[in-house]
């Protein structure tokens, strides 16, 4: 049978007052009852009981943390990451639900008697409805990676174009021209805004861009080894690739060595995130540092401020992303 409050207000010979502010931290009792009243519960190994707490207090001790899609383009590394991220900063304070929103035919269930905040992990256009159906509802909201210029909302972005144009950038000053690009999941803001970081670079430089240079991935290693493939069977390969994430860069180095080539030796590959496994490949990947886990943890911060003081601020945040130079880029002849 489990302790209740009034379990240990009768072993500490206080009231079930006393002990539930000791255990919320409240300033009303003073500290050497609060420490004793709290070794009591984890020596009794108590567990609030959050149903009741939320009759009383009107929550449900709910976070949400919702992904556009979990099923296609979300990597097992970036949805490490914002869990993780959201995680470190609730701890034990909420439970955290992850869902997909893709995965609901309706919302009606998704409501401030379930939620008490809903983290969007936005990663398309798509789940639009979804985030202006949480507004109009007024549950407090984070909406995390994707821009979001039509409604008054709390937003943290990557500055992810910015990223992409440093790494093509540093690829062109090595002395590289024919730059291909795998690109990520249709439709993904994260795809556009790298593409256009790439196309920007190469203008920028006056690079020409060759169609056949560009194809398509899907976030993940098969899609990243499949479009390398495809860009092995050209007469004119070329010298470099930006894969759009570190999945696909690691897909592509799978699919160069296969064909007895070498990286960087004979093709230089760039990636994106600096996944955990991106230090640790051969070679080393260089990579553009993209702080999922960092923006997760000030979004999921700046949601538990927005609970606590019944206030919902709106601004735009960019987080900047951070070139990492590794071992998978070869310097060719004109380059620095």
């Amino acid at each position: 049978m489990s302790v209740t409050i009034k379990d240990i207000a009768k072993l500490a010979n206080v009231s079930h007052t006393t002990v539930s502010r000791a255990l919320n931290d409240s300033p009303l009792i003073n500290q050497e009852t609060k420490e004793r009243i709290q070794q009591l519960a984890a020596t009794l190994n108590y567990t609030p009981n959050y149903s009741a707490k939320s009759l009383v207090l009107d929550r449900s001790y709910n976070l949400g943390l919702f992904f556009s899609t979990l099923h296609t383009g979300t990597s097992a590394g970036f949805l490490y990451e914002a869990v993780k991220g959201v995680n470190d900063v609730i701890q034990d304070q909420y439970n955290l639900i992850v869902r997909g929103i893709d995965d609901y035919k309706s919302y009606h269930k998704i409501n401030r008697k379930s939620f008490d905040g809903i983290i969007v992990m936005s990663q398309s256009s798509s789940d639009q409805p979804f985030i202006e159906y949480v507004t109009e509802r007024e549950i407090p909201l984070v909406v995390l990676n994707r821009q979001i210029d039509t409604l008054p909302v709390m937003n943290l972005i990557p500055d992810d174009l910015r990223g992409a144009y440093r790494v093509v950038e540093y690829l062109i000053q090595k002395g590289h021209r024919d730059i291909a690009i795998i690109e990520g999941k249709e439709n993904f803001k994260s795809t556009q805004a790298r593409r256009e970081g790439y196309l920007e670079a190469m203008n920028q430089y006056k690079v020409t861009v060759r169609e056949e240079y560009r194809v398509q991935g899907n976030y993940d290693v098969e899609s990243g080894y499949a479009a390398m493939s495809r860009l092995l069977t050209l007469d004119h390969k070329p010298t470099a690739v930006f894969c759009c994430n570190d999945e696909m860069a690691l897909g592509a180095i799978k699919a160069i060595t296969e064909k007895q080539l070498s990286v960087p030796g004979d093709i230089s590959v760039v990636g994106f995130d600096d996944q955990l496994f991106s230090a640790f490949v051969t070679p080393a990947l260089t990579t553009v540092r993209r702080p999922i886990e960092e923006i997760s943890r000030e979004g999921a911060a700046k949601l538990l401020t927005f609970i606590e003081s019944k206030q919902v601020e709106k601004e735009t945040i960019f987080i900047r992303t951070e070139l990492i130079i590794r071992d998978s880029v070869k310097t060719i002849a004109g380059g620095a």
